[in-house]
């Protein structure tokens, strides 16, 4: 059955609400899209563009400049946190649910202030999109810049990305790779015929718990980056010294340095080992220099502060648009089971969104 229709008189938690009620797991996301495409045809100040699951709406008031604002509507799997529900705790009224973090309270602030915004002070490109919580190749804003490359046509981005309702400039970069240890196999009643693969791995285990990761500053805020093993596998049977055994690495970044100064790094710092990128992808810069940028800070009317994990902010970057993160949620939340956004912050991420376009 289709899903029923939002109702854009309500306000913004309760569409938050009703969107999260949708369920749009990553490759599940047709239903939601549906509805918002829908929303968003019906304010005749929109041009709207759909490819796959992905929703684009432009104004066109002929304005001097034009910004991105984009938030993605997949989420994690749902684990028994859904419908939301709304609860007081500790006094606070929050909205509890799969999305109510990630990301679709942001989602819900861009499709109100898209809707009713008809006269905004900067022409807007709003972007909804599909597949942002699995494999790089499948996400909805990089298919569109290959499909639809003028929708890229701004000069600043703002991602939805939960930020406890602060601007969060740019992202870290991250790199994984595996780091091989070979042996040779023997019987474990004779070990000492065999060479322990895993063992070998001892010394790049050391050299991680030993690691003291940099906190970097560029363009005045303070990434702080970070050095972690994350999986580790070898072994073939309880009686046989293993002749291979790998550790997963993950490497977090500051955006001034690059995949291929991350990659030389790790290679150097794992060079008794054999080291293979299995994932990669660049940082992105704050984002805070232009004017236009200046101007959405001081709407907000906190300090920036550094983002530290990856968002599509990069992808932005890539294509020469400086962008920042901006919504309601505690990022600490995202994918949790307990997922849940405090209502008063989604209003006020709401309401500074409308204060800068209006202004």
């Amino acid at each position: 059955m289709p899903a029923p229709a939002l109702d854009m008189s309500l306000d913004v938690a309760s569409i938050a609400r009703a969107i999260c009620d949708i369920e749009s797991v990553s490759g599940n996301e047709t239903a939601l899209a549906d509805v918002i495409e829908v929303a968003l045809r019906s304010a005749p100040h929109l041009t709207v563009l759909r490819d796959g699951d992905a929703i684009v709406a432009r104004t066109s008031g002929g304005r001097n400049r034009r910004v991105l604002i984009a938030g993605h509507i997949d989420t994690v799997p749902v684990n028994d946190n859904l419908p939301v529900r709304r609860e007081s705790r500790d006094g606070v009224d929050v909205l509890v649910g799969r999305g109510t973090v990630d990301m679709k309270s942001g989602v819900a602030v861009q499709l109100k202030l898209a809707v009713e915004l008809v006269a905004p002070n900067v022409d807007v490109t709003w972007v909804f999109y599909d597949h942002e919580e699995v494999s790089a190749s499948l996400n909805g804003l990089g298919r569109l810049a290959r499909t639809h490359p003028e929708v890229f046509d701004a000069e600043f981005g703002i991602l939805c990305e939960p930020t406890n309702g602060l601007v969060e400039g740019g992202c870290n970069g991250t790199i994984r790779v595996d780091v091989r240890a070979t042996g040779t196999r023997a019987h474990s009643a004779r070990a000492w015929k065999g060479d322990n693969a895993i063992h070998k791995l001892g010394a790049a285990l050391t050299r991680l718990a030993e690691f003291r990761a940099s906190t970097v500053t560029v363009d005045g805020l303070d990434y702080r980056e970070s050095l972690s093993a994350v999986g580790v596998t070898g072994g073939v049977a309880g009686n046989v010294i293993p002749d291979e055994a790998v550790l997963s690495v993950n490497y977090r970044f500051a955006p001034s340095v690059s995949v291929d100064a991350a990659r030389a790094f790790l290679e150097e710092f794992f060079a008794d080992f054999e080291v293979t990128v299995t994932d990669s992808a660049s940082g992105a810069r704050p984002g805070l220099e232009s004017p236009v940028a200046r101007d959405f800070v001081a709407a907000v009317g906190s300090a920036p502060a550094p983002k530290y994990g990856w968002t599509d902010v990069a992808r932005l970057a890539d294509m020469g648009i400086p962008a920042v993160n901006f919504g309601p949620g505690d990022p600490s939340l995202a994918h949790a089971d307990d997922e849940h956004v405090v209502i008063d912050q989604v209003h006020d991420c709401e309401r500074a969104l409308r204060d800068w376009l209006t202004r």
